[in-house]
């Protein structure tokens, strides 16, 4: 089929652009002056950013989420080849074959022995899978030194005689490589998807699974493909990255280059594979620019950040993508726990029951000053700020489907305000909550502004972002431009009186205020999801052109719910700084506000309790449970195997148990429930001799009725 040369024109115009963008805002940044070296170095490492992007939209295509293994899939393949070279002394192109075939390997196995059963699962379930089996490859690439012995050099040799230096920068054998390899590897990549059976089979199954699947394509079996294929670009990512700056073990790439290349997916609306790759090599070379031009200060994380947030603010909203089609029909939330239904909650026996497991629960919360430790009251105190972050997310990503992976960024914020209100001016407990709380929604809503036109994973990279930009540059007390309003440790924080006269300034004290803080969040949340308001949050999730049709403002509703949701996002902050005496920046990293994502969907990100015992669950495993064979239970790969056995959460499955024993007392007692007991009859149909008399009866209703009526 002959193509238009004009749209090909104009696709390929688009694809470049980002690319052309970045490199203007380098070339005209007041000040910089970036020699041609550091370019043409940013561009080759651009090149290994943007298989790793690639890795990110074919899985997102194939499978609607976000693969945070990306990059690892090939980090333990690649330490495999180089140890196999430099550690036991075999021959480098064996090595290489070896590394090859693994990484396809690792990623079908992956993808059958962790994934495929979270193949009907909703995506953030799947997702935080991604991140448990991350963990695992993490641990799979610390392992194989000790199996294969340390490596006595920390790059290979340069396959290539080839040397020569631009603007002072030198490049060699493996550089050259780099633009061999990766341009023919692209060119493969497209050929395949454009030319091969197996190749379009996965277009297909990528637009609509369902449909593919009623035309006989077998769509779990192309999921191995689509996984294997993510192994390999990510293994010859890692293994020419480490001809050129060197081997890291473990983890593949740090949290700012993760970003850059989730991000440069985003840019490309996981979906354009030229897109991502020239923004990959863009966010690369604006990164090497700002360490060049500033060798002292970690602005090289904070512009590519910064410019990620720009490009997501700056993307069209006319345009009917994979992106924003994706919006409510691919991040649903975890299933939420139903009320107890309105036929049984008259029941005495179900009133009492609720009223005894409050009872057990209040008194459960008053008795831990008396009977633990201070060290572990403290530790309690954590567990229900952590408890109030599950709420923020649970209103933001569970009710209004806006995922947030970096919500610990506006906990830092604001936490880092209420700092400054206790040390400097001494402000009363209460209006330094308001104040965090108020700060933390007013952050939250400007990052939320930037992607209010574009819906899905916009919103997700858009909190990562600012995380990395809050941990790295706000937060930090040396060169923030906010420094004045971030406490620099060397007076510890205090805490002031509530009211002006009830001291918390005991850790058992400031225990009690937690937990009046926590019930007050919680009260406020249960009311706000049995509101209109509440309703409204979840038919935008849902169904937003539904919503739009009965006359719903949908960008006001989801700006409401980043208010709401940053409100308590900064009570927790404020609490948590106050808390520690200290503001550590590093508690509020990307890596946090994983971890903290991961909590909250593995307990249950649909319904309140849910999240609260997702809290509880991992906080309480990290810090009370000091058995080292359990203490894996807290880490990623603990929440992978506690997802494999509770595929909907620690929340579902108390729901479903708690339904269980609802739908035994009702059976007992007769008592007819169709949401418990769908399977049977509501009512007996009445006898077929009586049918006619039943409508001779309604007949006559009906004359008489229309008697009076004339």
């Amino acid at each position: 089929m002959k193509r238009d040369p004009r749209a090909m024109a104009r696709a390929a115009g688009s694809a470049v652009l980002p690319l052309v963008l970045m490199l203007l805002a380098v070339k005209l940044a007041p000040g910089w002056n970036i020699p041609l070296g550091i370019y043409v170095d940013g561009a080759i490492q651009g090149l290994l950013l943007g298989l790793i992007a690639l890795g990110f939209v074919i899985v997102y295509r194939a499978n609607r989420i976000v693969n945070f293994a990306a990059a690892d899939l090939g980090a333990a393949p690649a330490s495999l080849a180089f140890l196999l070279w430099a550690s036991v002394g075999w021959n480098m192109y064996l090595s290489i074959a070896i590394g090859f075939g693994s990484a396809i390997l690792l990623g079908i196995l992956v993808e059958f022995l962790f994934l495929r059963i979270f193949f009907r699962a909703p995506r953030l379930i799947v997702t935080v899978a991604t991140i448990g089996v991350t963990d695992l490859l993490v641990a799979l690439g610390l392992f194989l030194p000790a199996w294969l012995g340390q490596p006595s050099n920390s790059q290979y040799p340069p396959f290539f005689n080839a040397t020569f230096t631009i603007s002072g920068a030198v490049f060699d054998g493996n550089d050259v490589l780099v633009l061999i390899v990766v341009p023919i590897v692209l060119i493969g990549l497209a050929s395949f998807f454009r030319w091969s059976t197996t190749g379009v089979a996965l277009k297909a199954s990528a637009e609509n699974a369902d449909r593919a699947s009623l035309l006989g394509i077998p769509v779990r079996r192309l999921q191995s493909v689509v996984w294997g294929l993510a192994g390999l670009l990510a293994f010859i990512a890692i293994f020419l990255r480490i001809g050129v700056v060197g081997i890291t073990l473990g983890r593949a790439l740090d949290p700012s280059l993760l970003l850059m290349a989730l991000g440069a997916a985003v840019i490309a609306r996981m979906e354009r594979m030229p897109t991502a790759v020239f923004a990959a090599i863009g966010l690369t070379i604006v990164q090497k620019a700002a360490v060049f031009h500033y060798p002292s200060i970690s602005y090289g994380d904070a512009i590519p950040a910064a410019i990620v947030l720009v490009a997501l603010a700056l993307q069209r909203s006319s345009m009917v993508d994979r992106l924003s089609s994706a919006a409510t029909s691919t991040w649903q939330a975890t299933r939420e726990i139903k009320a107890v239904p309105a036929e049984l909650r008259s029941q005495r026996a179900v009133r009492i029951t609720q009223a005894v497991l409050w009872i057990l629960a209040v008194g459960a919360l008053a008795l831990i000053p008396f009977v633990l430790s201070v060290v572990h009251v403290k530790l309690v105190a954590t567990i229900g700020i952590f408890a109030i972050v599950a709420l923020s997310l649970v209103v933001l990503t569970g009710w209004a489907g806006q995922v947030s992976l970096g919500q610990m960024a506006f906990v830092g914020v604001a936490g880092a305000v209420a700092g400054t209100l206790a040390t400097r001016w001494h402000w009363d407990m209460t209006l330094i909550l308001l104040a965090a709380g108020a700060t933390g929604a007013v952050a939250t809503v400007l990052v939320g502004l930037t992607t209010l036109r574009v819906r899905g994973l916009a919103f997700a990279v858009a909190t990562l972002a600012f995380s990395l930009l809050t941990s790295s540059y706000l937060l930090n007390v040396g060169y923030s431009p906010l420094k004045s309003w971030v406490p620099d440790g060397s007076v510890p924080v205090p805490r002031t009186n509530v009211f002006g006269v009830i001291s918390v300034a005991g850790d058992r004290a400031y225990y009690v205020f937690v937990v009046v803080v926590f019930g007050l969040c919680l009260w406020m949340v249960r009311g706000l999801r049995a509101s209109r308001i509440g309703r409204v949050l979840i038919g935008v999730r849902d169904n937003e052109r539904g919503a739009q049709a009965y006359a719903v403002g949908t960008r006001s509703t989801l700006v409401m719910a980043y208010a709401i949701s940053g409100f308590l996002a900064g009570i927790a902050g404020a609490l948590l700084v106050l808390q520690q005496h200290a503001l550590d920046a590093d508690n509020f990293d990307p890596t946090a506000g994983l971890r903290v994502f991961a909590m909250v969907v593995v307990g249950g990100l649909g319904s309140v309790g849910g999240a609260i015992v997702g809290a509880i669950f991992v906080k309480g495993i990290e810090y009370f449970l000091v058995q080292p064979e359990w203490a894996f239970l807290s880490t990623g790969f603990g929440l992978l195997l506690v997802l494999m056995i509770l595929p909907g959460g620690i929340g579902a499955a108390i729901g479903d148990a708690r339904d269980g024993v609802l739908r035994w007392f009702a059976r007992r007692r007769h008592i007819r429930v169709p949401s418990l007991l769908a399977d049977t009859r509501v009512a007996e149909p009445p006898p077929e001799k009586d049918l006619v008399g039943a409508l001779a009866e309604s007949a006559a209703a009906a004359e008489t009725l229309a008697e009076v009526h004339e």
